[in-house]
This record gives structure tokens, sequence and C-alpha cells, in this order.
């Protein structure tokens, strides 16, 4: 497996990625084969012919406790997998047979009823108020918003480079969003989003201040990333189409953005049901008139 992974690490498939998402799954992969069996043998030299269903099974099965982790992994050495076959080690893909973990609903997707509180709580003219509206009307990550700079608006729009998907995104400002910034005591020179020394966020840093903006409006379930969920769902709602969609949030894959549509079609469909229903249906029954004998 080792062996393995240098060759991967040298094919087009692997340069072809973004320099954050090697570093990432290059630590991941470390982990892995660095990981020990019972009799003390480290992962990593193990033969590929010997990573067997079972085996892989046994390894993700031990991970039930993180299952986001566990997929994650199976979906890198599920590619990793395939460069054995492409070297002629291997005639299938063994991790491609296992099973992956449901997955959880994940972030918490906001209500109107809590961006609104959250609103109250914090009023125009602070930054708690501006890294919401940003957020809600671009659909940034967190590592996106710490890097919106004034120059990023150009001709009442925000140009946004998502860092995850490698998608720019230019997206008309909201009135909401210019009220945040203009209600701002000092205005940014650079960045929209700065600490109290007038310093950008590290992702870390901003993802420690929300939690703690969001603590204060007594939102503990919320966070940063909910917002992007929150401004999809609201887009499905308002019956923008997944291409559209995507156009805002910069997902690559219709599935996401498909899922909130979806949804949102089945509150409308519901409605228009039952106000046909509605409409088929008297409040009090007339009497039906009978003969003269009754």
């Amino acid at each position: 497996l080792d062996d393995l992974v240098r060759r991967y690490k040298n094919s087009t498939k692997w340069q072809a990625k973004a320099a954050k998402t090697r570093l990432n799954q290059a630590r991941i992969l470390q982990r892995f084969t660095d990981r020990v069996d019972r009799k003390g043998r480290r992962y990593g030299e193990r033969p590929v012919s010997r990573v067997s269903v079972a085996w892989l099974d046994k390894v993700f099965g031990g991970m039930s406790d993180t299952p986001g982790a566990a997929n994650n992994l199976r979906k890198i050495l599920a590619v990793l997998l395939d460069q054995a076959i492409k070297a002629g080690w291997r005639a299938d893909n063994p991790v491609r047979l296992t099973d992956r973990f449901k997955d959880g609903e994940g972030f918490h997707d906001w209500t109107d009823a809590e961006i609104e509180l959250y609103r109250s709580t914090h009023p125009l003219g602070t930054m708690a108020r501006l890294a919401l509206e940003l957020a809600l009307n671009t659909a940034a990550r967190r590592s996106n918003v710490n890097r919106i700079e004034r120059d990023h608006i150009v001709d009442g729009r925000i140009m946004v480079e998502h860092i995850k998907d490698n998608n720019p995104t230019s997206v008309r400002m909201l009135a909401t969003t210019r009220a945040a910034i203009d209600a701002l005591p000092a205005q940014p020179i650079r960045y929209l989003i700065t600490t109290v020394h007038g310093e950008r966020f590290t992702v870390s840093g901003l993802g420690n201040r929300m939690r703690k903006w969001c603590d204060e409006a007594g939102l503990p379930q919320c966070s940063l990333h909910g917002l992007r969920k929150a401004l999809s769902r609201r887009l499905a709602e308002s019956g923008a189409t997944d291409a559209e969609g995507m156009a805002v949030t910069g997902h690559k894959k219709s599935e996401t953005f498909a899922y909130y549509r979806k949804a949102a079609n089945r509150i409308a469909l519901s409605d228009r049901a039952m106000t046909n229903l509605e409409a088929k249906t008297d409040v009090q029954p007339r009497k039906k008139l009978g003969n003269s004998n009754d």
C-alpha cells in the first residue's frame, strides 16, 4: 500500500487536485498507512492483493464513532485502489464493495425565525451582523467569508472564489448586506470581516467568533456553515432551478442543491393539493332538498 500511495501521488489525477485537497488527503493516507494491526504490522506494508472487503469492513467498522471520517477515508481509498487496477495489480476494487455509513443531517439549517433572532441580537453596525449577511448573501464557507475583500465587490456584485469546489461565483449584493457594510462605524480598508484590531480572521478564529455570536443570540444549534444551507433552502423555496441555485452557492454537484429544491417542491405541492381540496369542500354542507313526503 505504501508503494501504491507513492504511485498515486505521481499520477495526473492526483496532480489535478487543488493544493489544499492534496494536503488534506495526503495526511489522511499517511494516518491510514501508519496504522498498526493486531500483529504490529503497518497497514502500509500490507500487499495490495490482500486488501479484501472483509478487512476493509473491519477497518471502517472500527470508525463507527466518526462515520463522516470513515466515509471520507472510504472515498479516498476507492480512488487509490482504482490506481491499483490501472497498474495491473488488481482486477477489482474491494473498497467499492463496502458499505458507507448513513449520512447524518450535518450542519443545522437556519430557519427564518432563527435568522431574525440573530439579527435582533446583533444589530446593524456590528461585525457579527455583517458576517451573517455576507454568508447569507453568498453561501460562502468560513474559509471564504474571512477572505472577502472590498475589491471583491464590483458593480454591486460580490465575487467569491469558493475554496472547496474551486468554483467562482458572482452574486448580486442584497440590500441587507449593503446596509450591514454601510452601518459599520469604521469602514474596512481591505477585508470586510475583521477582528477588533482590524486584522483578518483566521478560518478557525472566525468559526470560534461565530460560535460566540450565535450563543449570544441563544442559538447554540446554529453555525456559519448552516447559513450556506439556509440560502440553498431559500433559493429552492423561491423556485430557483438547480442551475440557478448552483450559480449562487458554487456547488459543482447538482445533487446537493436538488435536495433543497425537492424539499421545497414538496411543500409547494402539498400546499397546492390542500388548496385544491379545500376549494371542493363546503365548510357547512347544505342539506339536500327532499321530496314532499319527507
